[in-house]
């Protein structure tokens, strides 16, 4: 089953992907995915357009990053 959004605006959307590259469509087609890849999350933009943002790193991965 494709994974689907519905914006502020009422508007129904479904994750694709093409290669690295995730973008929202209303119609389902080629390349529709199930789920959210693991660790992203859906943000929705001022203008209620869709987008995947990638998880902040937790602090202490981000603080060992800097140590090394």
């Amino acid at each position: 089953m494709a994974y689907s959004h519905t914006n502020s605006k009422g508007t129904t959307y479904y994750l694709h992907s093409n290669g690295k590259m995730f973008y929202f469509s209303k119609e389902i087609k080629e390349g529709v995915l199930d789920a959210v890849p693991a660790g992203y999350n859906v943000v929705e933009m001022k203008t209620g357009m869709l987008v995947l943002k990638r998880n902040a790193p937790p602090a202490e991965a981000a603080a060992e990053k800097t140590e090394q």
